[in-house]
């Protein structure tokens, strides 16, 4: 379960820092108001909203970003079981004497893909699973290149191999898929503007004396939140937002290979 803290510790993380800049932010803001009570610094709000719209729009531009392509990597598992589904289907078209290792092979490949994204966190166990997949993808290819001219018709060929094909290529698509993510630079952009923000936000609570700790609490611990469920939708191998409920489309093809 140690995979589900990934990304809570630097969320908690942030928000303690978030709460000490804001403590910061107000304690400077009082030493100031001390030093010249007079001043009204009227001319900090424009720069405040500016850190502040420009940290909102990061953060929806992140979130947006993060969300669609926790959709499509869901969309992508369901292309690619009834891409093995459409295949497994169209072995009945090669001879008898074809399909049997075919179909052998069929579900030894399944429950390697299958293990493969179960061990993205372990990653020499990850990269042996995808090994074994592409080792058997090439053994599948060929056997099912063997089986289509031993049925004798151009048009089985046809639909076999492009079905055959047409499994193989969604691998590729789902490996770049995992792959795909925002610069490093944009989460550390991410993470400086929130902490900005923290000290300004500080900076403006100056004008009350005493602190306003569920004002405090409130920002630090939605904005880290906000943070935490970017990155878990970016991440959905590793947190508590997972697509593991969408693998049951491939686990229920698995065991229909009887």
């Amino acid at each position: 379960m140690w995979h589900v803290l990934t990304f809570v510790l630097p969320a908690c993380g942030l928000g303690v820092a978030m709460l000490l800049l804001l403590e910061a932010g107000r304690r400077i803001g009082v030493w100031r108001r001390r030093k010249n009570p007079d001043g009204a610094d009227k001319e900090s709000g424009a720069v405040d909203a500016a850190i502040f719209g420009l940290m909102g729009l990061l953060i929806a531009f992140t979130f947006s970003g993060a969300a669609s392509r926790f959709d499509e990597r869901r969309h992508l598992i369901v292309q690619e079981a009834n891409a093995i589904g459409t295949f497994y289907l169209r072995l009945d078209l090669l001879p008898a004497d074809s399909q049997g290792a075919l179909r052998e092979k069929m579900r030894q490949y399944v429950d390697a893909r299958l293990a493969f994204y179960r061990k993205l966190s372990d990653q020499d166990g990850a990269e042996f699973e995808m090994e074994r997949s592409t080792a058997l993808q090439l053994e599948i290819w060929r056997a099912a290149v063997a089986g289509s001219r031993g049925a004798g018709l151009p048009s089985v060929m046809t639909l076999v191999l492009s079905a055959a094909n047409d499994m193989i290529d969604i691998t590729t698509t789902r490996g770049m898929a995992l792959k795909m993510h925002p610069p490093p630079i944009i989460f550390a952009m991410l993470a400086v503007l929130v902490l900005v923000s923290s000290l300004l936000a500080g900076y403006g609570m100056a004008a009350n004396a005493k602190r306003n700790w569920l004002h405090m609490l409130i920002f630090a611990g939605m904005m880290s939140m906000a943070v935490y469920v970017i990155l878990d939708l970016e991440y959905p191998r590793f947190g508590l937002v997972r697509v593991d409920a969408t693998d049951q489309v491939l686990v229920d093809l698995r065991q229909s290979f009887k």
